[in-house]
């Protein structure tokens, strides 16, 4: 009887979670801003930035690499940071601000249908944001793409989680909208740093880039930067990448409030 009563409980949360998934995506269409800063200002950095002749031209403390080769893993970590820190939690604040979280707990809907769902939208936009700069690098400005495939993605998708759960860690901290605009925010220029926009890491100091390494991006960008040269990304980059995922989640779920 459990099972009977069960099963269409559970196929009508299902539906309703699809019926959710559809909305947000639908809604996200239509925030021209966000699509721009996630997925094409990434890609238009590099653009202008391949412009430079002398970006182009080789570079012996680079290890013979082109600094646009260097700012291709910069700016696919560049989309994940506007994706996971600038996007997010502004919206998913404000959703709790306005009390949808709490009206959705009355539902089939759960408020988890709608984090997950922000959390699935932005990833993959930040994915193809990705996967458009490396396509733009290679036929623009005749970036290799990444000779270790799997240890790229590995890398890519560690990152990625570590950008969406440092967004839900703002969401869970800032009380308005407001708020998590100014933590995001605060957040960025620190997470630009360390993934290379001004500095690429492989052209830091040998004390800052190992500060920096300890860091998500700055690991994310070492990782990137090793597998786009045919190695494989180094154990430990992968693990303190690994390692943050795991706290910046841990630290959103144990904080995250639906009102």
């Amino acid at each position: 009887m459990t099972t009977t009563l069960a099963a269409p409980h559970t196929a009508a949360r299902n539906k309703a979670s699809s019926a959710v998934l559809r909305a947000e995506l639908r809604l996200f269409r239509r925030e021209p801003g966000a699509l721009f800063w996630i997925m094409v200002f990434p890609t238009l950095l590099l653009v202008i930035l391949g412009s430079i002749p002398s970006f182009r031209e080789t570079d012996a403390s680079l290890g013979g690499l082109r600094l646009v080769d260097v700012y291709v893993p910069v700016t696919v970590l560049l989309a994940l940071i506007m994706a996971g820190v600038q996007a997010m939690p502004p919206l998913i604040t404000g959703y709790r601000e306005r009390g949808i979280l709490r009206r959705m707990s009355a539902t089939p809907v759960r408020p988890s249908a709608v984090l997950g769902a922000q959390m699935g939208i932005h990833g993959a936009a930040a994915l193809v944001s990705s996967l458009l700069s490396l396509a733009v690098g290679r036929l623009a400005f005749d970036v290799p793409l990444p000779r270790q495939a799997f240890g790229y993605a590995l890398a890519l998708l560690l990152a990625i989680l570590c950008g969406l759960a440092l967004g839900a860690l703002v969401s869970a901290l800032a009380r308005t909208t407001k708020a998590a605009t100014a933590i995001g925010s605060a957040v960025f220029f620190p997470m630009m740093f360390s993934a290379g926009v001004w500095l690429p890491v492989q052209a830091m100091p040998d004390a800052l880039a190992h500060a920096v390494e300890l860091t998500p991006l700055g690991a994310a960008a070492q990782a990137l930067g090793d597998a786009a040269a045919g190695d494989w990304p180094g154990w430990a980059h992968l693990g303190v990448l690994a390692l943050w995922a795991v706290l910046l989640s841990t630290a959103a779920a144990r904080w995250f409030r639906w009102e």
